[in-house]
């Protein structure tokens, strides 16, 4: 029986581009600490549960990079909303930095894989992983500059990540590539 899967890559690309379009906001100064109650909200149920969960469908059309991706990023959220809600005044900034800096090398590893997916997914992780080495970089440095730029970046993965998700829910609801993706020729 084949059955027809829902393509659950648009809600998980929504979680992680609207909860990282709110931190992204608050790390390039636009807002300050006191904006990070709704960050936790979104970081809990959209970045993180909504995220996890479209992870597991990715898991179940047996597409490991988005199982990988989802799930870890999902987790990723779920980690900052309890580090920042519990344990953030205990934590030494430097050991924040590197727990942003070994994102920074997954997210790494992430995007040399995504060159086998498509070029929008590649610009996501082209923009994420630097985003993470800036805010690491803050972190580990005191460094307010370059949380800045790193919150910059973030805007600007956050928008790539929701142009994929709105792409690819407008192609396959409307039948026909109205944003395009950048798909590379698959192999025979």
């Amino acid at each position: 029986m084949n059955e027809k899967l829902a393509n659950p890559a648009p809600l998980g690309l929504m979680g992680f581009a609207t909860t990282t379009w709110l931190l992204s906001l608050t790390n390039a100064g636009f807002y300050d600490a006191t904006a990070l109650g709704m960050v936790l909200t979104m970081a809990f149920a959209f970045g993180g549960t909504a995220q996890f969960v479209a992870g597991v469908l990715e898991f179940r059309k047996a597409n490991t990079f988005g199982f990988l991706a989802f799930c870890s990023y999902g987790a990723f959220w779920w980690t900052f909303a309890l580090f920042v809600e519990f344990f953030a005044a205990k934590v030494p900034g430097q050991f924040v930095g590197w727990y942003l800096l070994v994102w920074c090398a997954f997210s790494f590893v992430m995007w040399l894989a995504s060159f086998g997916t498509n070029r929008t997914l590649m610009l996501i992780f082209l923009a994420l992983w630097p985003t993470f080495l800036l805010l690491g970089l803050g972190a580990y440095l005191g460094s307010a500059n370059l949380t800045h730029f790193g919150g910059y970046l973030g805007l600007v993965t956050a928008l790539l990540a929701f142009y994929l998700a709105a792409a690819e829910v407008m192609n396959e609801t409307l039948g026909r590539a109205v944003l395009p993706i950048g798909a590379f020729a698959k192999k025979e």
